[in-house]
């Protein structure tokens, strides 16, 4: 391959690209970018060309990156980035004058507390401000966040590395929901009746202990899963219609309970489900991400 001259390449080839492998697909990128399908596969086409690579080939309806576009993707969303960093920064941030979309990885019920205050607060005060959420596995979530895939994720204290900040958010305390004619329901749970019961398990992996049973775990005690399941709200919408209990954080339960439901604390003292914003060392200088870490941090205050 011929070394290549920077001053003679179009540097938003490169926009190009790395929306291209954002969205795995030409059409999704040329809808973020606000340019016509065409436009976007010539502009593929010249930089293959310059590159000498195919960068994608098309695999089913997705673009599926070549060995030489995974190579290339984390220095050049670092490029984009420190140069949008810099144009950001010229003269400050003005939200009311800002056009920005953020990316927020945002587990599942975190939305619901989340999302409803801070758009309130972009409305008020940067309206061109856009806000998409994303729902990423916490093993992915250091790289995404590094990668640029992520500006910013909240989720329970997970061991990062040293180049993703953190900054606590709140302590919830864990209740437990049952359906409201429960023969459990309408006197204080024990701990016997509770381990005793059948349980719902809202989880995104497969296999292994919830959160709440490393706790229960570490006192002794042992609760039988019954139905494990991907969504807090299908977990409540089964406790409602049978004799299953459900353990969640407080604050999901006064958020996002359906009707025939009740909640009542949790018969042993387990720790609050501590949770955590995290966002990529390089994210430190970009004024623009540090007014937007402050408002999800108010958001979170009102929870």
């Amino acid at each position: 391959m011929q070394k290549l001259n920077i001053g003679r390449l179009d540097l938003n080839l490169f926009v190009v690209f790395e929306a291209i492998y954002r969205e795995g697909s030409i059409t999704r990128a040329a809808a973020l970018l606000s340019l016509s399908q065409p436009a976007v596969s010539h502009a593929l086409s010249r930089l293959r060309e310059r590159l000498e690579d195919p960068l994608f080939v098309r695999r089913g309806r997705d673009m599926v990156p070549t060995p030489r576009a995974r190579e290339l993707i984390l220095p050049v969303r670092e490029a984009l980035q420190g140069l949008q960093g810099c144009l950001t920064n010229v003269g400050g941030f003005e939200p009311a004058q800002a056009r920005r979309t953020f990316v927020l990885g945002l587990r599942d019920g975190l939305e619901a507390r989340v999302l409803p205050p801070l758009m309130q607060a972009l409305a008020r005060e940067a309206p061109g401000v856009d806000v998409q959420s994303l729902t990423v596995g916490r093993r992915e979530l250091a790289t995404s966040l590094a990668a640029g895939r992520l500006d910013l994720a909240m989720d329970v204290q997970l061991p990062m590395d040293a180049d993703i900040r953190q900054a606590h958010l709140m302590d919830v305390p864990l209740m437990v929901m049952l359906r409201a004619g429960h023969p459990l329901a309408g006197a204080s749970l024990s701990l016997a009746d509770y381990l005793a019961a059948r349980h719902v398990l809202v989880s995104s992996r497969r296999r292994g202990p919830g959160l709440e049973d490393f706790g229960l775990a570490q006192a002794g005690h042992h609760r039988r899963i019954a139905l494990r399941c991907q969504h807090y709200q299908a977990a409540m919408a089964t406790v409602a219609s049978t004799d299953l209990l459900l353990t969640l954080p407080d604050m999901l339960a006064r958020d996002l309970s359906p009707p025939g439901v009740t909640v009542m604390p949790l018969p042993v003292r387990l720790p609050p489900l501590s949770l955590y914003l995290y966002w990529h060392v390089d994210q430190d200088a970009d004024l623009a991400l540090d007014w937007l870490r402050q408002r999800v941090l108010a958001s979170a205050a009102q929870a």
